[in-house]
C-alpha cells in the first residue's frame, strides 16, 4: 500500500483551515495543538463568533485569531477588555498579539501579552514553532484573579511609542521593553491569542494612534 506523507509546511496550512462555525468575517483562527501527553487538549472543536459588541472564543485547544486586514505600523495602541469566563483546570494564558507576519505559514511571527487565572502576566516572541521568553510569568495586583461567579476581566493594552513599548493591566503599566532585540518589530498584523481549555469574551478591541 501506498503511504503519503505531508509536509510540516503542509501541515501549518492545514492548521488554519477553519474548524470554526459562525467565525465573524475576515477572520482567521491558527489552531496551536497541545504536543505534551501530561498537557493534553480538549476534545471537540473551537468555537469563535461574534457575540454582542465583541468576540466570543470556546478553546478546547489554544488558538490565535487575526483578521488580516488588521494591521498597525508606527506609534500605536492596541487595545483590548477579556473575560475568562471560568477557570481552566490548571493556569492558562490569553491577550493580545501584535507586530505579525506570516500568521497562516511555517515562518509566523508575533509578539504576545498575556495574563493568566493565578494574577500573572508574560511576554513572549513567536518564530516559527520556536518561542522565546521577553519577560518570564510574573505576579501582578494588577491583574485581576476570578471572584466568586468565576468570572475575570482584565482590560489589556500594549503601548508602542517611538522607542519603547509599554505593557499594560487594568491601567497599570507592568513592564517595558526598547523596541530593539525580540521585540524591534512592532509593525505587522495584530489579533488576539487564546491558550486551550479556556472559554474568554473580548470587548473594545482594537488600535488607536
Amino acid at each position: 500500500m501506498m503511504k503519503r506523507y505531508i509536509s510540516a509546511a503542509a501541515i501549518a496550512l492545514l492548521s488554519v483551515v477553519p474548524l470554526v462555525a459562525q467565525s465573524p468575517k475576515g477572520w482567521k483562527v491558527r489552531v496551536d495543538r497541545s504536543t505534551s501527553a501530561s498537557d493534553p487538549d480538549a476534545a471537540g472543536n473551537i468555537k469563535f463568533v461574534t457575540m454582542g459588541t465583541g468576540f466570543h472564543a470556546t478553546n478546547p485547544q489554544a488558538a490565535v485569531y487575526w483578521n488580516p486586514a488588521n494591521a498597525a505600523t508606527g506609534t500605536y495602541t492596541l487595545k483590548g477588555t477579556f473575560t475568562l469566563m471560568k477557570p481552566s483546570g490548571h493556569t492558562n494564558y490569553y491577550g493580545l498579539v501584535f507586530g505579525g507576519s506570516d500568521l497562516e505559514g511555517a515562518g509566523q511571527h508575533y509578539n504576545y501579552f498575556l495574563v493568566a487565572q493565578d494574577g500573572t502576566w508574560l511576554i513572549k516572541r513567536r518564530e516559527g514553532e520556536d518561542t522565546k521568553d521577553v519577560a518570564p510569568k510574573t505576579p501582578s495586583g494588577a491583574v485581576k484573579k476570578p471572584d466568586a461567579s468565576g468570572k475575570s476581566t482584565n482590560a489589556l493594552e500594549v503601548r508602542v511609542l517611538p522607542t519603547k513599548i509599554d505593557y499594560v493591566v487594568n491601567g497599570t503599566t507592568v513592564h517595558s521593553t526598547p523596541k530593539t532585540g525580540l521585540t524591534a518589530k512592532t509593525d505587522g498584523t495584530y489579533g488576539f491569542r487564546v491558550n486551550h481549555l479556556l472559554e474568554v469574551h473580548v470587548d473594545g478591541f482594537g488600535v488607536s494612534k
